[in-house]
């Protein structure tokens, strides 16, 4: 059993934006965060040091497996250099996201269409209640 965590920040117009992703039992969990300004490597480690445990994590989505070997530092540094210079996020990662972005979308309609079921209820009843007080009198 391994844990890894990958941290990547970059530029989404207008914010900087950091994404989170933690590889847990073969499964890929991503979070994002939205800073304002540029943030500094400090701020982004402090943040997650207090933060960490309170980051919304998307449902686990299963994670290639990659066999580890040993590679030769120069190629190393090669895909070092690689990876600091592409902006984005990893596929894998931009799919959990926007699983995570839909699953609270259909969650936010089924709340918003039960408030407006029981609002028309609400208006129902009190159309009730004033065609029967017009006609209490008679």
């Amino acid at each position: 059993m391994s844990i890894k965590s990958y941290v990547t920040v970059f530029f989404e117009d207008p914010y900087w934006v950091a994404v989170c992703e933690r590889v847990y039992n073969d499964k890929l969990e991503v979070a994002r965060i939205v800073f304002g300004g540029e943030p500094k490597d400090y701020e982004i480690y402090e943040f997650l040091l207090h933060n960490w445990s309170n980051l919304k994590f998307s449902l686990p989505i299963v994670a290639e497996k990659v066999a580890e070997r040993r590679v030769n530092p120069k190629r190393v540094q090669k895909l070092i250099n690689k990876q600091v210079s592409n902006n984005g996020v990893g596929t894998k990662a931009q799919q959990a996201l926007k699983l995570q972005h839909e699953e609270a979308k259909i969650e936010r309609r089924g709340n918003n269409s039960e408030k407006w079921k029981a609002e028309e209820q609400m208006k129902f009843k009190l159309r009730q209640e004033k065609k029967k007080e017009k006609h209490k009198g008679r």
